[in-house]
């Protein structure tokens, strides 16, 4: 069965066919008669056609007739177009406008610039612009640190992508790329006061990608890559960690790889077995399956077999690409070889960041006892939720709608926080061991089960104390060699 080695961004999860979303919920305004049975067939009519009534607002009233809001999730927009459909269809409705709630989130674009100071007079003006700016120019380029203490640079971060694998939509370029850019500014901002700013580049060139990054890089205090296809960006982001002074992270590799080891972590806390232990058996082997896979090495885990399109990898393969060769020579001591459903018998970890439906229920049942399965690829797992909870102990997977989210959320700000904080020039995998050590422990031995391994990204505490142990980790350590995976 194949097995590709990308895996779509771990976030927004997609509603499965025929589930109602808030992600495509709309608002329908209506009118009715003031009289009669209209109003109360509203929600029925939504509800008969499979959506889901969420508000149901009156902003107008006048003898004979309402103005009414029906707010409601519909699965696709086809489903949308059905609903309104079935409102026009009431006898005595009028529809008047349909709003598309995301489409309007997004009018106008989701963040904005702020100056941290009024600006009411001639004094304001002149400190905050010319001429008394000038002197603060002075003092920078007399000691260029300064920079960090006299500018937006040491709160700033660039969030850098060429629009090449965006989400689970593909190679779409940098101006369909950018709405997700501003988003994941908005939540740099929203759970670690960071400001962050999209910079999408109309080239995938990875030469031109590292200088663009390096010439911009002067008024940042560290870099997020996001969405660039692999295996380039595994030579971006190794270039550019090599040029820079400042911190480099892929979020769809480290960031991933975070929350997995977290939520490994605590799973492995409910089925009583520990990291050094455990056979893990991993699908995809492309930047989020490296990325994992270098984690969990780095944290302890000694039995590892990945599989790619072509199945199992190993040192005997044919004809392994040179991104594969180092995977096989840390992976796979026991000399596995055939398909990732060969590799399944006797697992006692199942790591999915691949494609829909590569594993079966069978597959799951021959697994070792308690074991646990993260099916990541979104919108599709590699293997149904339902089907595997039938036979393991622990599942998690990639969607909002199922328990135990895997949500790269959870990781990249309060990550970036801790550096920014430790005025950090790089990134050790410590510092990422230590991240997903922070996510775990957001978990108390009293909250934690086969269904809440992982906390919400809304959880009080996650964000700072990821932050705090980022930080401590890269004061204790300024520069800790990598691994070569």
């Amino acid at each position: 069965m194949p097995v590709v080695t990308e895996m779509p961004e771990t976030s927004p999860a997609q509603p499965p066919p025929g589930q109602p979303s808030i992600s495509y919920s709309i608002t329908v305004r209506l009118e009715v008669p003031a009289g009669g049975s209209a109003i109360s067939s509203l929600t029925t009519c939504v509800e008969g056609v499979g959506g889901i009534v969420t508000a149901l607002d009156v902003t107008a009233s006048g003898h004979d007739r309402l103005r009414i809001d029906v707010t409601c999730a519909a699965s696709d927009t086809s489903h949308a177009d059905r609903i309104v459909a079935a409102l026009r269809e009431i006898e005595g409705v009028t529809v008047h406008k349909v709003s598309d709630r995301t489409f309007l989130m997004h009018l106008g674009g989701t963040i904005e610039m702020q100056s941290k100071h009024p600006i009411r007079n001639r004094d304001d003006l002149s400190m905050v612009y010319t001429p008394g700016v000038a002197r603060v120019c002075e003092a920078i380029a007399a000691n260029p640190d300064d920079a960090r203490r006299l500018t937006v640079k040491r709160n700033s971060v660039a969030v850098v992508t060429d629009g090449s694998a965006v989400l689970g939509l593909g190679n779409i370029g940098p101006a369909a790329a950018l709405p997700v850019m501003e988003g994941k500014a908005a939540l740099f901002k929203r759970f670690a006061g960071i400001d962050a700013w999209p910079l999408c580049l109309d080239t995938q060139d990875p030469d031109l990608i590292v200088e663009i990054v390096r010439a911009v890089s002067p008024g940042f205090a560290g870099i997020n890559l996001e969405d660039i296809s692999a295996p380039r960006c595994f030579d971006i982001e190794r270039r550019l960690r090599e040029i820079l002074d400042i911190p480099v992270f892929h979020d769809d590799q480290h960031g991933t790889a975070i929350v997995v080891l977290a939520a490994l972590t605590n799973a492995l806390r409910v089925v009583g077995k520990e990291l050094a232990d455990v056979r893990v058996v991993m699908s995809g082997a492309g930047a989020a399956g490296t990325a994992i896979l270098r984690l969990l090495l780095e944290a302890g885990v000694r039995d590892v077999v990945v599989a790619d399109v072509a199945g199992v990898i190993h040192r005997d393969r044919p004809g392994l690409d040179p991104s594969l060769q180092r995977v096989a020579e840390v992976t796979n001591q026991a000399g596995v070889t055939g398909s990732l459903h060969d590799a399944m018998d006797g697992a006692d970890v199942f790591i999915g960041v691949s494609a829909p439906n590569v594993i079966n229920g069978d597959d799951v049942a021959g697994m070792a006892k308690d074991s646990v399965v993260f099916a990541l690829a979104n919108p599709v797992p590699e293997i149904d939720p339902a089907v595997a909870r039938q036979h393991a102990r622990v599942v998690a997977t990639g969607r909002s709608d199922y328990p135990n989210q895997i949500n790269n959320v959870l990781a990249f700000p309060g990550v970036f926080r801790g550096l920014l904080d430790a005025s950090a020039h790089t990134i050790a995998d410590t510092l990422l061991v230590a991240a997903a050590e922070a996510i775990a422990s957001a978990v108390s031995s009293d909250e934690l089960n086969a269904n809440y391994i992982i906390p919400s990204v809304f959880h009080a505490d996650v964000h700072t104390a990821v932050a705090s142990a980022v930080r401590a980790a890269a004061e204790r350590s300024a520069k800790v060699p990598t691994s070569d995976v």
